[in-house]
């Protein structure tokens, strides 16, 4: 029996129903036994990307180019917003309180930072890889301080918006979703900045799942984009559909971490 589970990107209770919704559609379609299980927060990501019975799971960028044996790669997500141009990218905005002074990069220099974990590519690597000229040219550190390991990008917007942190990193699909369906709480948020497009986290199989399960799932995922009667569940979820995506697009993130190591800024600091 193989395992699925949305947890990344299942923001709140509505939007997690909604995953499940989808992820039960992809498994009966292509007609393999798999269950979609719970994961909730804090329990670490890295923990269950490690199990050998993935068979749908979302799975950070940057821990697919690093893990031994890697995933297979499914396909990924395409979010419907403008903004991602119809391809399976997304982006990390930089926030601060919508009511802070706060107005470009170099004003959050020494101020306080937070992030996720470090192995998470829009809630740490991605802005390293942002930040390091910067440091290359004050010599390293930025930050009074770095608020974390938080987890989870909810985690992030409550530092945020409690005072814990002057700013931090959130994956642009998950702010999307909360503007979507969390208006009240995303209006308080302002992005200060955002990165370049990043291949978004993928719908991945451990190594060992069955080969024919695997191209059984990758088939129903790319049928999600017609399917009719997942309109609403689309629609919930600001998805246009899923595309097939190569692993070299995750090995540049591999590159982009290697570049902020160069610029002589391995952490953020």
């Amino acid at each position: 029996m193989l395992i699925a589970n949305a947890r990344m990107y299942a923001v709140n209770a509505t939007v997690a129903e909604a995953w499940r919704a989808l992820l039960e559609w992809v498994i009966a379609r292509a007609g393999i036994e798999c269950e979609v299980v719970d994961y909730p927060a804090p329990k670490p990501l890295a923990v269950l990307w490690a199990r050998p019975d993935l068979g749908l799971v979302f799975m950070c960028g940057y821990p697919i180019a690093a893990a031994r044996p890697p995933p297979r790669i499914l396909a990924a997500p395409v979010p419907d917003p403008a903004r991602y141009g119809g391809s399976p990218v997304y982006f990390t905005d930089i926030v601060v309180r919508a009511d802070s002074p706060l107005q470009t990069l170099p004003d959050l220099f020494g101020r306080r930072f937070a992030f996720t974990t470090e192995d998470s590519q829009s809630g740490y690597q991605a802005p390293r890889r942002l930040l390091a000229p910067y440091a290359r040219e004050r010599g390293g550190a930025l930050f009074a301080k770095t608020v974390g390991p938080l987890v989870t990008p909810r985690r992030v917007v409550e530092a945020v918006l409690s005072g814990e942190a002057d700013a931090g990193p959130l994956d642009s699909y998950v702010h999307d979703l909360m503007r979507a369906h969390e208006p009240e709480v995303a209006a308080q948020l302002r992005v200060l900045a955002s990165t370049g497009p990043a291949p978004i986290p993928a719908l991945v199989a451990s190594s060992a799942a069955p080969e024919d399960e695997a191209q059984r799932l990758v088939a129903a995922l790319l049928d999600v984009a017609g399917a009719f009667e997942l309109a609403p569940v689309r629609a919930a979820l600001l998805l246009r559909g899923f595309a097939t995506v190569d692993a070299e697009a995750y090995a540049s993130l591999r590159a982009d971490a290697r570049d902020a190591d160069a610029a002589g800024y391995p952490r953020l600091a």
